[in-house]
């Protein structure tokens, strides 16, 4: 009967074109935060988990499991947003950022901000619940994330700040599962921060990789990264950043009372590490995405056996 009524017609296209208007928005926002490339926050994750199974020495309960999960996943989406604004100018440059949703005018930078501001106030919502140690520290690494982009404008290798922001999940964790009611970080023990140096190492070798992408994209806009500083070293450097990572963090965990099934997690990490040497040699873009896109298989590897290791005892 809608045809024989013109009002009821046209309310009805009308919500259906704000519906789909609805939906192109959303489908915007969810490419601005890279929904569809989990591999971003499961970069953050793994290092996270394995320190918080090290400090709650096992199994850390629902609550604290939750907190890191979707806190991962919601400050890597956050910190998307805002390095989309930052580089904005950059990325409509580079074959593999010209179509983000800000570079290309789809979302503005007001959108963007506010989405990024919405995601970390509800990040920090999640951090509200644990302990004061956490608090003070969750602001620490919110300054180091906001400092990355700028750095890629002045530091030769902003993937050493970018792996200070990527690994502030590791003293986080220890401070929850460990800390009490009083706003010091006394009860973080210092392992956490050799976890986070060793994991630097990590980041180091990843986002070179990345870097290696865009480095030709790079060199013409003025950008600086590790690839460019590391130049025909590049490979070398990156097999090297993994070994530093690997056998550092296989040394911490021992000293940590870990065993077997933990080393057996970080020989399966250095298989991975050697076949990425495979990917990269040649340096080309497919092969050293490729490598970049599947790493965190390498994080998966360590916390499955940290896991594994502690359930055994």
């Amino acid at each position: 009967m809608a045809a024989d009524n013109p009002g009821v017609t046209s309310t009805t296209t009308t919500t259906a074109a704000a519906a789909q208007r609805a939906r192109s928005r959303l489908a915007l926002y969810f490419d601005l935060v890279r929904w569809d490339r989990p591999a971003g926050w499961l970069l953050l994750l793994w290092p996270t988990l394995s320190a918080l199974w090290i400090a709650a020495d096992g199994w850390p309960g629902w609550h604290l499991l939750a907190v890191f999960v979707l806190g991962t996943i919601l400050m890597r989406s956050a910190g998307c947003c805002y390095n989309d604004v930052v580089d904005r100018d950059f990325d409509r440059h580079v074959k593999r950022t010209a179509a983000r949703p800000v570079t290309r005018g789809a979302v503005s930078v007001r959108e963007a901000l506010a989405l990024g501001a919405a995601l970390s106030l509800l990040a920090f919502a999640l951090v509200l619940t644990t302990n004061p140690p956490a608090i003070v520290l969750s602001f620490v690494g919110l300054a180091v994330t906001l400092l990355y982009p700028w750095a890629k404008r002045w530091v030769s290798m902003p993937q050493a700040v970018l792996g200070i922001a990527f690994s502030f999940g590791i003293p986080m964790a220890f401070a929850a599962a460990l800390g009490g009611r009083e706003w010091t970080l006394a009860s973080v023990p210092p392992v956490a921060a050799a976890l986070l140096a060793s994991n630097l190492f990590w980041v180091l070798a990843y986002d070179t990789e990345y870097a290696m992408v865009d480095r030709d994209d790079d060199l013409k806009i003025g950008m600086r990264t590790s690839a460019i500083t590391l130049g025909r070293h590049d490979v070398a450097a990156v097999m090297l950043f993994y070994a530093v990572h690997l056998a550092s963090w296989a040394l911490l965990g021992r000293l940590s009372g870990l065993g077997g099934w933990f080393l057996l997690g970080i020989g399966a990490a250095a298989a991975q590490a050697l076949w990425h040497y495979t990917l990269i040699r040649r340096r080309t873009r497919e092969g050293c995405f490729k490598a970049f896109r599947l790493n965190h298989w390498v994080g998966f590897a360590v916390f499955a056996g940290t896991a594994l290791d502690l359930a055994l005892r």
